[in-house]
């Protein structure tokens, strides 16, 4: 990569997992990554050491709209290449009717209310040839559920789906690439060892990260309507398939 293609990454979520994984490729490939932590993780800054890129850590705890207002307003004077919400959650593995109102809030606000929130408040710090992305899910789609389980994280991801297509759809004819992604079943904290797939190796061949890093040039062609998702496996039992904050 060229150090015209470098850009500026804002990564909500960078505590480990996926998200951790992107902040690291965005790193060496001469990215100045802002990455966010909902509480302070060790090890975050050796990520960049021996990277051409930089690493700004910013602490947000994505339910809370004020934290994200005032993360706003400290990187006011920042122009981003790329805007990526990897920040998710899951519920336990029970019947929704089972489950309190505390943790189905807690599931809704976390991977479906903040992301919105997040690209709603961030929106113009995006140049207009930049990409907003919001990490989704396969377990979103209602036409291929056909076991049941984790019912809340399942319906949080379908209205983070809904609602980021609503988003396009009010700012149809903006030039900036729209993308929801679907990592499929990861080895992380969510997804479990038995996972498929790991950060540095998805099954479609190339890096999950690398394919990641270079959406802004593939895509700034796109509409907002557009979005982006790797194939979807179903094996006979798995957890959750994206990133915890």
């Amino acid at each position: 990569m060229s150090a015209s293609d470098r850009g500026v990454v804002l990564l909500i979520g960078i505590s480990r997992g996926i998200g951790r994984g992107l902040a690291a490729e965005f790193l060496r490939r001469g990215w100045s990554v802002i990455g966010t932590v909902r509480s302070p993780q060790d090890g975050l800054e050796a990520l960049a050491e021996g990277t051409a890129g930089s690493l700004r850590i910013e602490h947000l705890d994505v339910t809370k709209p004020e934290q994200i207002v005032v993360l706003r307003e400290r990187l006011a004077s920042v122009r981003l290449d790329v805007l990526f919400v990897s920040a998710g959650i899951s519920d336990d593995d029970v019947p929704v009717a089972t489950i309190g109102d505390a943790t189905f809030n807690n599931v809704m606000v976390t991977n479906a209310l903040a992301p919105m929130r997040i690209i709603e408040t961030f929106q113009d710090l995006v140049t207009d040839q930049g990409t907003m992305a919001a990490m989704s899910s396969g377990q979103g789609s209602i036409s291929r559920n056909d076991r049941g389980d984790f019912e809340v994280y399942r319906a949080s991801k379908s209205a983070l789906n809904q609602l980021m297509r609503s988003y396009a759809a009010r700012h149809r004819g903006e030039t900036r690439a729209l993308l929801l992604i679907a990592p499929g079943w990861v080895q992380t904290g969510l997804g479990g060892p038995g996972a498929h797939l790991t950060v540095e190796a998805p099954h479609t061949g190339d890096d999950l990260a690398p394919a990641v890093a270079g959406w802004r040039r593939r895509s700034t062609a796109c509409s907002p309507q557009s979005t982006s998702r790797t194939r979807w496996r179903r094996p006979s039992r798995r957890p959750p398939d994206d990133n915890q904050s």
